[in-house]
């Protein structure tokens, strides 16, 4: 019998691939610019935020793709993900507010950092309840970590050089 992970294996394994080429494409990206990057208190944390994105993304894909994994372990793995995204995410976000004020909309700044991990959680807690369902929420959380992950490359590579 095949478990409820598995029939989405060709999905999870292009975003493991997309989100592997994004985030070596960004650390490479990040060390071009690191002296500019460290030149603005607040953007080396966008940096680790951005990475931390795009390596949800992998990591959600990666627990996915375990071989003959049940839904539930797959749920409490895609969940704690999203947790731990959140809280990192969060902290981040409280250390660097004033800095942001400076520079950012902190509301546009606060949408950005908080939506990727949300579809996770609900993802790992749907999968976690038996309801194979779950798995759809990952499609949003995917687009929106990708998302976060792009525009906060776009400031670190573009908008510092203006």
């Amino acid at each position: 019998m095949t478990t409820l992970p598995q029939l989405w294996s060709t999905f999870f394994s292009a975003e493991l691939g997309a989100a592997a080429g994004l985030t070596g494409l960004l650390f490479v990206a990040i060390s071009i610019n690191l002296s500019r990057i460290l030149q603005f208190p607040h953007l080396p944390a966008r940096a680790a935020e951005s990475l931390l994105d795009l390596l949800s993304v992998g990591l959600v894909a990666t627990f996915a793709l375990i071989p003959g994994q049940g839904a539930r372990a797959c749920g409490i793995e895609i969940c704690a993900t999203g947790l731990l995204l959140w809280v990192l995410h969060t902290v981040s976000l409280v250390r660097l507010r004033k800095f942001d004020r400076q520079y950012v909309s902190f509301a546009s700044r606060f949408t950005l950092n908080q939506l990727p991990p949300i579809p996770f959680v609900i993802a790992g807690a749907l999968l976690i309840a038996g309801r194979p369902s779950g798995l759809y929420w990952t499609v949003p959380g995917i687009l929106l970590s990708f998302a976060a992950g792009i525009f906060g490359s776009w400031v670190l590579l573009v908008e510092i050089q203006r």
